[in-house]
């Protein structure tokens, strides 16, 4: 099949692509950056450069796709969270209704949206709360066009974002913790799921949760501290409005910091996982003790620079 990833060589759309080629399928990745277009051929893809904020763009390098993959990432370039002019829900209000044109004017049936956990509430989970807006915008298209909506939980790779506090408070500071199991997710595993999801039938509107493994905010932290060598790490777990201060302390925008902290508010009150356990998937092949070796990896390694 005739495959474009937006999503350029990130975490998820590197290892897409990879599988994608592997089983023989033509893959055309997007990016926005020249410098990508080598990388990109090394893989054995077609690298399209140029912006997702370019319906023209897009529509022209929809065009004879079998399946679309979209992602918004809007969060990706450097200091996006600390940048007074970065505003999330609008943004990703923007590119939705770009992707949706674009789908359209392509003559595209086939499409798999990255979505998230959280997407079935449009107000409720802070950060997350524009992609129940991206998902009701693409579902305003035809039902001639097929849309899979992929929704994984909590990425285990967001858990580096802990290493800053492990080092100054030699704890794991948040505004959640405890020992109710969460779902967590790699990125390779979400991959795969997208590859599998590819080669199976469309048919009318889906939702798919995608999880790697379940385990509680404490046991993550005992697992990661053995990894790194503190077996009593600790979540210190602290009250939503001085989570929210030390976010704006640090310098993130007041937006940002607002939408993180009711995210993991929704952590703690159920809210964000209502749906995912009346959907719960098969957990995926990744599991905390395989990412703990890598946060080590990456803990050590900044420890040594």
């Amino acid at each position: 099949m005739k495959i474009v990833l937006t999503g350029s060589l990130g975490h998820i759309s590197q290892p897409l692509a990879i599988d994608l080629i592997a089983k023989g399928h033509s893959v055309t990745v997007i990016s926005s950056k020249t410098e990508r277009e080598k990388e990109i051929a090394a893989l054995g893809a077609k690298a399209a450069v140029g912006s997702i904020d370019d319906a023209g763009f897009l529509t022209k390098t929809f065009k004879g796709a079998d399946i679309v993959y979209t992602m918004i990432a809007l969060n990706t370039h450097s200091g996006a969270y600390f940048d007074k002019n970065f505003d999330l829900e609008a943004g990703h209000k923007r590119i939705a209704e770009i992707y949706a044109q674009a789908i359209q004017d392509a003559g595209v049936t086939k499409v798999i949206h990255l979505s998230t956990i959280g997407a079935h509430m449009p107000t409720g989970v802070g950060m997350l709360n524009p992609h129940f807006h991206v998902e009701a915008t693409l579902n305003k298209l035809p039902q001639t066009i097929h849309i899979k909506f992929m929704r994984p939980v909590g990425f285990y790779y967001n858990m580096f974002g802990y290493i800053p506090a492990i080092k100054n408070t030699s704890s794991i500071v948040q505004n959640y913790g405890g020992n109710e199991n969460e779902p967590w997710v790699s990125h390779l595993d979400i991959a795969a799921t997208i590859v599998e999801e590819m080669e199976k039938p469309f048919e009318g509107r889906a939702v798919r949760y995608i999880a790697s493994d379940e385990a509680a905010p404490n046991e993550v932290a005992t697992t990661l501290g053995n990894a790194i060598g503190i077996p009593d790490l600790k979540i210190t777990v602290i009250a939503d409005e001085e989570f929210k201060a030390n976010l704006i302390k640090i310098g993130m925008t007041p937006q940002v910091a607002k939408g993180l902290t009711e995210m993991n508010a929704s952590r703690v009150n159920g809210v964000l996982y209502q749906d995912y356990y009346k959907h719960k998937p098969i957990l995926g092949k990744v599991k905390l003790a395989d990412f703990a070796k890598e946060f080590a990896a990456v803990y050590h390694h900044n420890n040594s620079n």
